[in-house]
């Protein structure tokens, strides 16, 4: 699903609501949980799911086309953690 398919489908559901007000509603939402993890915290939303950072150490990698070896430095990377609600949903056709 795509942002634009998830703002139609929000603005279908809720009456008032009109598509620009909901993309509104929706940018709000990413760019709190972007900004929470810019400053190092976490975004939750309860019943899907949690946004944290996760640290990764500095490495020794391979550059494919020349096999030479490249030094990668320490990073934070984004990661997403499936709240229990989803995933029981997800896994209950199995």
């Amino acid at each position: 699903m795509t942002k634009s398919v998830l703002i139609e489908k929000i603005a279908e559901k809720v009456e008032g609501l009109s598509k620009k007000q909901t993309e509104v509603v929706i940018e709000t939402i990413f760019d709190s949980v972007k900004d929470a993890l810019a400053k190092g915290g976490k975004g939750e939303i309860r019943g899907f799911g949690n946004f944290k950072l996760r640290s990764r150490n500095a490495r020794k990698a391979r550059n494919p086309k020349t096999g030479e070896g490249v030094d990668v430095p320490p990073k934070k990377v984004p990661y997403f953690k499936v709240g229990k609600e989803l995933r029981e949903m997800v896994n209950k056709n199995i």
